[in-house]
């Protein structure tokens, strides 16, 4: 699975423009737990908030269910925010290596000036430059419950795709008993899958990442942490 590249990026934010009217997005994140025996020895590390234990998969998916990013492994008591920050690609979102295109003017908008392009979460995540998620309270001006329902709108795609993944693979449906790193294994194989079947179904006007890995950059390893959610806009840390 390549990781996009600045034209990829452009046609992912182009199909959630046209398919979910929410511009100069190129992704939607969440996190999936999935359900593993308890490894020996491992303590709290696996043991999330529904009280099983599981490796988080941390993904993120174009406007027609494909998976663009995957990152495996994070432990299951970490919350999504925390998996991303110790993600590969949540370092690649903070220094700004993952090549995402220019600000751009959104048509219709013109008086915003440039605008990045951004992913879209919940509010498990936090909010950075290039990540946005919804406001948060009850009493919300009109403008705030529509920014909110496109953005919800545009993010439901990522729970769509965890829903098809979980109904195309029965591992997903039990507790795995293997390892955490044959599981790791496995659930990036399902990934690859699901998306070599799901475009057997896309209309062939959609663009689509090439399948060569060769020559397409891969994100490098990072630690696992634990970490705390964030309701504010990330400070830099070199500040």
């Amino acid at each position: 699975m390549p990781v996009p590249q600045t034209e990829d990026w452009r046609a992912i934010a182009a199909g959630f423009q046209e398919r979910w009217n929410f511009p100069n997005c190129v992704g939607a994140i969440d996190g999936k737990h999935v359900v593993i025996q308890a490894p020996a020895n491992s303590g709290s590390l696996y043991f999330n908030y529904k009280s099983t234990h599981s490796l988080v998969l941390l993904a993120v998916v174009d406007a027609q269910y494909l998976f663009r990013v995957v990152d495996v492994g994070g432990f299951g008591r970490s919350s999504d925010g925390g998996s991303l920050r110790n993600s590969a690609f949540g370092e690649g979102l903070r220094d700004g290596s993952l090549q995402l295109p220019p600000d751009t003017v959104i048509p219709g908008a013109e008086r915003l000036g440039l605008l990045p392009h951004v992913l879209v979460g919940d509010e498990a995540f936090p909010l950075l430059d290039n990540l946005l998620r919804p406001f948060p309270g009850r009493q919300l001006t009109r403008e705030r419950r529509l920014f909110n329902y496109r953005l919800s709108r545009a993010r439901l795609v990522v729970e769509c795709a965890f829903g098809i993944l979980g109904s195309q693979w029965r591992m997903f449906r039990r507790v795995i008993t293997t390892s955490p790193e044959v599981t790791e294994l496995c659930v990036k194989a399902t990934c690859v899958l699901h998306n070599f079947l799901r475009r057997k179904t896309i209309p062939s006007r959609t663009p689509v990442v090439a399948e060569s890995s060769d020559e397409a950059p891969t994100l490098r390893d990072a630690p696992m942490m634990g970490s705390n959610n964030a309701t504010r806009r990330i400070a830099d840390p070199s500040n």
